[in-house]
């Protein structure tokens, strides 16, 4: 097979949680002997080249609005490379995507992963909906990343029938081992008895809420990331002495691994369903850390079991978060065996070969799905097997 993936951003312009996810699974797909091409706009490199074992084509991005990149060049591109594809793969949400596709009149099977609903911009929203519902309308499935989402998505529940959830997955070996430098760097620096953050710094992170719940604390925290929240949240610590946040900025991947390695326990207090699935709280089950989020109807809590992997607290509520964080710090024991439930949650749900091997099944049915109906006469119903 030959998959096509689109969407707004890849690796290695930006390390997001979307497109960790379609760098884990087009590694996954390629080593499965499949041919993998991820398309996507770049204000860097326009370069063809092979990444991580598949094929990365970023064309000019010539303007971002709203949180969508425009390009124009995408569109001629992805007709170039459609045409060679067995089967697309999309990404929601990316308003230009669904433009793309329903302008291209491409006929090959399509599949999306539904990585969030629309939230913040509800007035746009408004106008955006009717293309959407094209779009989806036209595509032959659609993946949710947790049955969380699924379950409580308003637009998935119209789709109920083509929806099925598929829960991102990790594949450790993927993640650079961190030197004995490394480690003692940051160990001198941040010690290990810390929550952490890790990921972009953003309005929907909650990460204010973080910062409220341990002020007037000596509770431990780091925030490694940046993003358009970042100044606001330094001002934050600034006016309130929060000398117990070390606020590191983005660091490298060897960096990020050591303090997954080093903390204490993971804390993601992410308040909004922009939030559709927490990477970061995935990272941290996968070492064996204990978790702290916020219940917002979404895959952070499909990743984090209240009482079992973690801790589950009220989303914006500064004073639960603060008991929670007092109570993992308090009773170490019980953080201990709640980190080690979260990595065999990780190995029984979470690998990237159960993720891949999902993925291929699909791509499989859609496949089928597509043959069948071109070999059924006009005038017949569908061929069942």
């Amino acid at each position: 097979m030959r998959i096509l993936h689109l969407y707004k951003t890849h690796l290695p312009d930006t390390y997001g949680g979307v497109p960790q996810f379609i760098g884990q699974l087009a590694q996954g797909v390629a080593r499965h002997g499949h041919a993998v091409d991820v398309l996507f706009p770049s204000r860097q490199s326009l370069r063809t080249s092979s990444f991580d074992n598949y094929t990365i084509h970023p064309v000019p991005l010539h303007l971002e609005l709203a949180s969508t990149s425009i390009s124009l060049s995408v569109f001629k591109k992805f007709a170039e490379l459609a045409n060679f594809a067995d089967v697309i793969h999309y990404h929601f949400p990316w308003p230009l995507m669904d433009v793309v596709h329903l302008t291209a009149g491409a006929s090959k099977p399509s599949v999306v992963t539904y990585h969030s609903d629309v939230v913040r911009q509800r007035v746009a929203f408004l106008f955006y909906r009717p293309l959407m519902r094209r779009f989806l309308d036209s595509v032959d499935r659609i993946v949710a990343t947790s049955p969380n989402y699924r379950a409580t998505s308003q637009t998935l529940q119209r789709y109920e029938s083509k929806t099925c959830a598929i829960p991102i997955g990790l594949d450790q070996s993927t993640y650079p081992e961190p030197s004995v430098d490394t480690l003692d760097k940051w160990r001198a620096r941040v010690g290990n008895r810390f929550f952490l953050f890790i990921g972009g710094l953003r309005y929907y992170k909650g990460l204010h809420i973080l910062l409220e719940a341990v002020n007037g604390t000596d509770i431990p925290v780091v925030i490694a990331g940046g993003g358009p929240v970042e100044r606001q949240l330094q001002r934050q610590a600034k006016r309130h002495g929060l000398l117990n946040v070390k606020l590191l900025g983005e660091l490298p991947e060897e960096d990020k691994v050591a303090l997954l390695t080093l903390c204490f326990a993971v804390v993601f207090p992410s308040h909004l369903r922009s939030e559709a699935f927490g990477i970061t709280l995935l990272e941290g089950a996968m070492y064996g850390k204990p978790m702290i989020s916020a219940e917002i109807g979404t895959g952070t809590t499909f990743i984090n079991i209240d009482r079992q992997t973690g801790l589950v607290v009220p989303p914006s509520d500064a004073d639960a978060l603060r008991k929670a964080m007092i109570l993992l710090s308090t009773h170490p024991l019980m953080a201990r065996r709640m980190g080690q439930n979260a990595r065999l949650r990780y190995e029984k749900l979470f690998k990237a070969d159960t993720m891949v091997q999902r993925y291929l099944d699909l791509y499989e049915e859609v496949l089928s799905e597509r043959g069948a109906r071109r070999k059924t006469p006009q005038g017949m119903g569908p061929v069942t097997f």
